[in-house]
């Protein structure tokens, strides 16, 4: 039976709307098959939308997402707007109203890549980080004093809630269970941040009482970068805070290969609102309208939406058409050292999933 899944598409900025195109065209081709269909409805909010009206979307705009089935993001950033406003003006509030408490980013390392570490074989790197993405060090807390003068006082403060650390890690150690090794690994700083992380420490074991099936770890932050690089094939599934989760995942993509193939999820695990899906990359101004952004990672985070959106055969199909665009050496663009245009890796990877549905 014909099924049609509306998603909302916020291309944003620089290369947004370069790879966001790409991932759509691929969605559509792994969906059609099976009589899926999508009906795009595109939103012009970002920084242009910011430089005319001073805001980076309507008031409105979080009522409007609110009735999509799933929301598909490009990018957002502008060398002439703070990040602070970025995020806090757009990505930041979508994950809070839409309680996207689970931030899902994986870092594989694909056959027909390089990894920056000497002799890593393809596939053992394999690491899936569940980022905890509505409160702890993003949320947001504080205020500023005596601003402009040599007694300016910025007060940032840090929010674990028992609910927020439980629900995360559990959701790990759930995914941990239908994964071959069966492993979660925590990562924190509770020997300096002896209130919040503690609590996240206590959950962490306490929840681990109940799996008694998966092996743990917990490490500091600071030693977990450090292992990022030394043992990363020793990963599994890592569960880490909002800020400590998004550092360890840009550590993670380039030790795969490229922040070109990180993908990302920010996941309401209740369904009662759209979850949205967006390449970990950003805007990359300096490469913005040259035709050379690599598209993988947002047509990997579109594949995740369709396996959110229940649709595993097509999910299935775009992620096959990468690994397979790696594996034989199709075209790749300069960040994975080729020299392809975005719209012919993108092209090359519809071809891929037409192939194989076929």
């Amino acid at each position: 039976m014909p099924q049609t899944f509306k998603i909302a598409v916020i291309e944003g900025d620089g290369i947004g709307p370069e790879v966001t195109q790409e991932a759509m065209r691929a969605a559509e081709a792994a969906a059609a098959p099976g009589g899926v269909s999508f009906d795009w409805q595109k939103f012009p909010w970002g920084t242009d939308y910011y430089f005319e009206h001073g805001l980076m979307a309507p008031a409105d705009f979080l009522d409007t997402l609110a009735e999509f089935d799933a929301i598909l993001l490009g990018a957002v950033g502008h060398p002439d707007v703070q990040d602070h406003v970025t995020l806090n003006g757009l990505l930041l509030p979508i994950r809070r109203r839409f309680d996207q408490c689970v931030c899902l980013r994986p870092s594989y390392l694909y056959e027909g890549v390089e990894s920056p570490l000497r002799d890593k074989a393809p596939g053992s790197i394999d690491i899936l980080v569940f980022r905890e993405n509505t409160e702890g060090e993003y949320a947001n807390i504080g205020g500023r004093l005596y601003q402009q003068s040599s007694d300016e006082v910025a007060i940032q403060t840090s929010v674990f809630t028992r609910r927020g650390c439980e629900r995360i890690i559990r959701a790990a150690f759930e995914k941990a269970r239908t994964r071959p090794r069966k492993r979660v690994a925590s990562i924190t700083k509770s020997n300096a941040q002896g209130y919040g992380m503690v609590l996240w420490d206590n959950v962490f074991d306490e929840v681990a009482g109940d799996f008694s099936d998966i092996e743990t770890e917990s490490l500091l932050i600071d030693r977990a970068v450090m292992e990022f690089v030394r043992r990363p094939e020793s990963f599994d599934v890592v569960v880490a805070s909002n800020l400590f989760g998004d550092i360890l995942t840009d550590l993670g993509a380039i030790v795969v290969g490229s922040l070109g193939l990180a993908a990302s999820a920010n996941i309401d695990p209740t369904r009662a609102g759209p979850s949205m899906f967006e390449p970990v990359h950003g805007s990359a101004p300096d490469i913005t309208g040259q035709g050379i952004a690599n598209p993988l990672a947002a047509i990997l985070s579109a594949a995740m939406m369709l396996e959110h959106l229940e649709l595993p055969a097509a999910a299935d199909a775009m992620n096959d058409a990468v690994r397979d665009l790696l594996a034989t050496k199709g075209p790749r663009t300069a960040d994975l050292g080729g020299t392809a245009k975005t719209t012919e890796v993108g092209a090359a990877i519809c071809e891929r999933i037409t192939r194989s549905l076929s």
